[in-house]
């Protein structure tokens, strides 16, 4: 039974070890409904654990999995919501 909170420990940590933040400058939005549809778009996605979108900076911020989605997928992502994806980011890949 001793094994199990150490195996959960790893399991978590592993996790956070496959995790990265990437950080898009998108070109235009104006408005809290260009905010809402891309929260909305990345949030559908399984890899995206948390979003953050700054209609002030015109920012995306993404907390994924390892290299899951592509920069490639962010990237279509921002474009069919009709957006231009001006310069991406990867913060921190740990």
């Amino acid at each position: 039974m001793k094994i199990l909170p150490v195996l959960l420990l790893l399991l978590f940590a592993s996790q956070n070890l496959l995790a990265r933040t990437v950080e898009v400058d998108v070109h235009g939005m104006t408005c809290p409904f260009c905010v809402d549809s891309l929260e909305r778009k990345f949030g559908k996605m399984e890899s995206v654990s948390k979003v953050q979108v700054s209609l002030k900076n015109k920012k995306v911020r993404l907390e994924t999995e390892a290299n899951t989605p592509s920069l490639e997928a962010i990237k279509k992502t921002i474009l069919d919501a009709g957006f231009t994806p001006v310069k991406i980011t990867v913060l921190d890949d740990k």
